[in-house]
């Protein structure tokens, strides 16, 4: 086990020595950790830029992959897509709307895509209007109607960032353009998404909200391992209804594809700032809409590079930060 703070590193160690379980402290041993022989696959779960290096040490070390953090490849995927291929490493999705492509595409594999569907629920503020979230405070934006997520995935998807940032992951994932991407709000969360291919056919994958189901695929395909997981009852939902998204209200959205049109580090700035608004949001320091406007003005505000390396991710994350907290600070004392 690998506990990033430090300072709880005793009590930790404490606790699991008896069960024979190993203990290792600190952010340098994510990325250690996973290099260990004898480790298959690696879960990435780690929340936002976190995940990048691990995921990269994973499949340097020729690890199969099962990618919950999506951030990775927001910031990265060129880079991510290159190693795992020169590695021979597999990348199996994790998030409920790549899981269910990938699901939509097994045996197809060899058929031309003409566009995926990414669904989305919408959040808490489906069809609500920029004058109606002036005042929204993060208790309001942490009661999402479908989902039980961690705060900073259900404030991104109140503002549909998440579907952002799954968009660029989508790229990655499944080699598509920009055009090739289309997002529905689905407010029932039951096709969680949809491929349709050049003969016009279109594949959906649908279940109940639940996260376990996804994750069980991802560490047991080609396999599908029988669950006593609730099943789907169609009486229980006689009608599965969709909209275009509202992305003049909830602009985050129409960021991303900016960010994906263009590419090179572009992701990255988007991801950092994002970041450091959501964590400003969650203090109540700016408001909701605030969010997309240190993104944008960030994007803005940060030297692009067409070809980054690594290093260029890394510096690009850290400069990101810090004008997101300088564009925040300078809101907060005016």
């Amino acid at each position: 086990m690998v506990i990033v703070n430090d300072r709880l590193y005793k009590q930790v160690f404490e606790a699991l020595d008896p069960l024979d379980i190993k203990v290792y402290a600190g952010e340098n041993s994510l990325s250690s950790v996973v290099e260990i022989d004898g480790i298959d696959v690696v879960l990435t779960a780690l929340v936002g830029y976190a995940g990048l290096k691990p995921t990269i040490k994973a499949i340097e070390s020729g690890k199969q992959i099962a990618l919950a953090n999506k951030e990775t490849l927001v910031i990265a995927g060129d880079l991510i897509t290159r190693i795992a291929r020169a590695k021979g490493v597999n990348i199996y999705p994790v998030d409920s709307e790549h899981s269910a492509i990938f699901q939509c595409l097994v045996g197809d594999f060899e058929n031309k895509i003409e566009k995926i569907v990414l669904t989305a629920s919408g959040g808490p503020f489906r069809g609500k209007k920029r004058n109606e979230l002036l005042n929204v405070k993060s208790a309001q934006a942490l009661k999402h109607p479908n989902w039980d997520m961690g705060h900073k995935i259900t404030i991104d998807s109140a503002t549909m960032m998440n579907k952002g940032l799954e968009v660029i992951e989508a790229k990655w994932l499944f080699g598509l353009t920009k055009e090739q991407i289309e997002v529905i709000v689905h407010p029932q969360s039951i096709i969680h998404s949809m491929v349709q291919f050049t003969d016009g056919s279109i594949k959906a994958q649908m279940g109940l909200p639940d996260m376990r189901l996804p994750i069980q695929y991802a560490l047991s395909y080609p396999k599908r391992l029988r669950s006593d997981f609730p099943r789907f009852n169609f009486m229980d939902y006689p009608e599965l209804t969709f909209e275009q998204p509202d992305v003049e209200t909830f602009r985050n959205l129409s960021l991303a594809y900016q960010a994906l049109e263009k590419g090179g580090n572009l992701p990255c700035i988007l991801n950092a700032a994002n970041e450091i608004a959501v964590d400003s949001f969650l203090k109540d320091e700016i408001g909701f809409l605030e969010i997309s406007d240190v993104i944008e003005e960030s994007m803005s505000s940060i030297d692009y590079l067409e070809n980054p390396s690594l290093d260029d991710y890394v510096y690009t994350d850290k400069e990101t930060r810090i004008k997101a907290k300088e564009i925040i600070n300078k809101w907060v004392i005016h």
